[in-house]
């Protein structure tokens, strides 16, 4: 499982000209699913995602995370964060997990999301649509996970 994860003021995402999700000053988070996650591995990055300390205190430095300061999430899923370009200048996103497996894993993330941090504070995108995202990046802060690099 990868998450792209950026820091925001807000974003949005809309599909066919409507807002189907957004959020408020907290994180957008592109999610994208492998063929070997599971369930477990998703808790495991939704922990990780929950405990970034990736904002910042009263002091200006990224101490806080995204629980300690009530910020709110949006998510996407994002097959093409599994994009393979080693091979010619078209990627093959064959290392992508199949739809079925990377839509119930992105609800399971987004579910796991919403148990935590409260209703109304985790937006969606709309799994497989084609999407338009919005973002004010704050910093700009954008960090990448991989759980094959963590270890989960």
């Amino acid at each position: 499982m990868r998450a792209l994860i950026q820091r925001v003021e807000r974003a949005s995402v809309e599909v066919d000209g409507s807002e189907v999700g957004s959020c408020g000053e907290g994180y957008l988070v592109l999610l994208g699913v492998g063929p070997n996650d599971d369930e477990n591995v998703t808790r495991r990055m939704w922990e990780k995602v929950r405990k970034l300390r990736i904002c910042a205190d009263e002091n200006g430095r990224t101490n806080l995370s995204l629980v300690d300061v009530g910020g709110s999430l949006l998510v996407v899923s994002q097959f093409t964060l599994y994009a393979d370009a080693r091979h010619g200048n078209r990627p093959s996103f064959t290392n992508a997990a199949p739809a079925e497996l990377a839509n119930r894993l992105y609800e399971l993330f987004c579910e796991l999301a919403e148990k935590d941090l409260g209703p109304g504070r985790v937006g969606r995108g709309e799994f497989g649509a084609h999407m338009r995202v919005g973002l004010i990046n704050d910093g700009p802060f954008t960090v990448m996970l991989d759980s094959e690099e963590l270890g989960l």
